[in-house]
């Protein structure tokens, strides 16, 4: 894989970093009065999700991660593993563990393409669609009335997400979720 000078650092770079491998969220080019310039840089790490601050002189590299995105379409699970196929129409199918899922498990529905991270062949994380459509399958009924001072109440989702919803909201209803921030947006 190719090696990443300092100067080739931006938000979103694939790079390895103590043998996993990370995503940069930020990078700050720092050039103080005395000395050498140095880059800080803002890390995830792939594998745990975590988030870390690095500094790096001017001039050092960073070996590029083998990581690939992938678009691919929600299956099914057999309880221990989620299964997803891709959309390219080679129908090829990934079994993702359930610590590659993550919180992605309440946001999972069936026939909707989301973007899986393979390294080295294996699924390492899964990023749902900013937006998704889910059905209520639980809420309390909304009293005639008592939508006045716009309060909300909560709904369980087909997926077993439960969200703050506006209080004319039904069960049966479909609705359009922000899967970034959990909130209801509007109905489908």
């Amino acid at each position: 894989m190719a090696n990443y000078s300092t100067n080739e650092f931006k938000g979103g770079l694939k790079v390895m970093l103590d043998g996993d491998p990370c995503s940069i969220v930020e990078n700050e080019l720092v050039k103080p009065g005395k000395g050498q310039a140095f880059n800080r840089v803002k890390l995830r790490n792939l594998m745990t999700g975590r988030v870390g601050e690095r500094t790096f002189k001017s001039g050092d590299s960073l070996e590029g991660a083998d990581v690939m995105d992938l678009e691919m379409e929600y299956l099914y699970t057999d309880g221990d593993m989620w299964y997803f196929m891709k959309t390219d129409g080679s129908f090829e199918q990934y079994a993702v563990e359930k610590k590659a899922l993550g919180d992605t498990a309440k946001w999972l529905k069936e026939q909707v393409p989301y973007i899986i991270t393979l390294w080295n062949d294996k699924a390492i994380s899964v990023t749902p669609p900013n937006f998704i459509e889910l059905e209520v399958v639980e809420t309390d009924p909304g009293l005639k009335g008592d939508t006045a001072q716009g309060g909300s109440k909560p709904a369980t989702l087909s997926s077993g997400a439960v969200v703050r919803v506006p209080l004319f909201i039904n069960q049966g209803e479909v609705l359009k979720i922000d899967t970034r921030s959990g909130d209801y947006v509007s109905r489908a």
